[in-house]
């Protein structure tokens, strides 16, 4: 989490992060919230049988949620309200071969109600990337108020 350079971000990303505590889906996939700032967000989780298909690929699943989880809570540190996936369109360019799996996020144009997000998915083998999956991603920006009615759990 960078902060020193934002202090105001500080307590955006503490809620976040207690948030994303309470995803059970992201518990239960192993994915770790792994670097956070204004605008951006990286979600990685490592290689394990459950995760992979008959081939011995992460799962195409594995990755459109690391997309979906990302882009969703960068989208929610560009102002610190809380945000929902309304749509993406993932790209899968090779097969998802390695020992992790890194979902990199960034906001494109924040908005009040809908912002743009990318998001770059790389496979990591004997510690080099290659770039696995790309998604472009529009995240409805919610009031505290709907957040709240609703009990949800997202950024």
């Amino acid at each position: 989490m960078r902060t020193e350079q934002d202090p105001a971000f500080a307590e955006i990303a503490a809620h976040i992060h207690t948030n994303v505590g309470k995803q059970g889906f992201m518990n239960l996939v192993g994915a770790e919230l792994s670097d956070l700032s204004r605008g951006e967000c990286t979600i990685a989780v490592d290689r394990r049988p459950e995760l992979l298909q008959q081939h011995g690929f992460f799962h195409g699943g594995v990755t459109a949620f690391l997309v979906d989880n990302a882009t969703t809570i960068a989208a929610a540190t560009s102002r610190g309200q809380p945000a929902l996936t309304a749509e993406y369109k993932l790209n899968l360019l090779s097969p998802a071969v390695g020992e992790k799996l890194i979902c990199r996020a960034r906001v494109i144009k924040p908005g009040r109600q809908v912002s743009v997000v990318a998001a770059d998915v790389f496979c990591v083998t004997d510690g080099v990337e290659k770039h696995t999956a790309t998604a472009l991603a529009s995240i409805a920006m919610l009031n505290e108020e709907v957040a709240t009615k609703t009990k949800s759990p997202a950024a």
